[in-house]
């Protein structure tokens, strides 16, 4: 079976929101509800499984009904105190709901609202073969790493770096294997599925992400979301 997990759990405070950002109106709807309905065109997928802060689960559920009726594909479940928290609360709820011999769970940030359906399939295309897979882009700008606060410390080459997005898929099974091999710090470091598989030198597939996939982060990228959506009006 095929899981996808939107991770939904975070309370926007970067923004300087009055509340979580994946309420926010962008074009005649809410963030979220743009990405799940991406998620819904793709037959494919047998479950999408909403994390919603704790405060928010009545908004979220009501959120579901006024937009999708209530879609029996659709589940909200809490999210964690962090990304990797969000992310094992969905595989629990995997495990303790449906019994799969290789499931696999696509993990997609709910502010990444112009995601394809093509690419959703591109992901689960591409993880089959392997332990994860995610999209990526090329990096255009050059790379400055700071190691010590206001020092240049290294130029990594361009040509070698990409940037990763979501919808990022990887096999369960596989994923709670290699988790229990990690110690205290190495979860600590977890701040996305493909560092644990990194991390345990999984086998990871790297596949062409889009341009218009970005997240929605600041106050700006919502000006730049409502411009690419009146300009790509069906």
């Amino acid at each position: 079976m095929i899981f996808a997990a939107i991770l939904a759990g975070g309370i926007g405070t970067r923004m300087g929101l009055d509340k979580p950002k994946q309420f926010e109106i962008v074009g005649d709807k809410p963030i979220l509800v743009h990405s799940i309905d991406k998620f819904l065109k793709v037959d494919e997928i047998d479950k999408i499984i909403v994390s919603s802060p704790k405060d928010y689960i009545e908004t979220t559920e009501k959120l579901v009904e006024d937009y999708f009726n209530k879609n029996e594909r659709i589940v909200i479940i809490e999210g964690g105190e962090t990304r990797n928290g969000t992310i094992l609360k969905s595989i629990e709820y995997v495990k303790a709901h449906y019994d799969d011999a290789d499931p696999i769970l696509i993990t997609h940030d709910a502010p990444r609202i112009f995601v394809s359906p093509e690419l959703i399939k591109k992901s689960i295309t591409n993880v089959e073969a392997h332990d994860a897979a995610s999209p990526v882009i090329p990096a255009i700008d050059v790379i400055f790493e700071s190691k010590e606060e206001g020092k240049l410390t290294d130029i990594p080459l361009r040509k070698n770096l990409v940037h990763s997005q979501t919808p990022q898929s990887f096999k369960i099974n596989r994923f709670i294997d290699l988790y229990s091999t990690l110690n205290e710090e190495e979860i600590n470091k977890l701040d996305e599925a493909m560092m644990l598989f990194f991390l345990r030198d999984g086998d990871i597939s790297l596949f062409e992400g889009e341009p218009a996939n970005f997240k929605i982060t600041r106050n700006i990228d919502l000006i730049i979301a409502e411009a690419y959506l009146t300009e790509n009006k069906d």
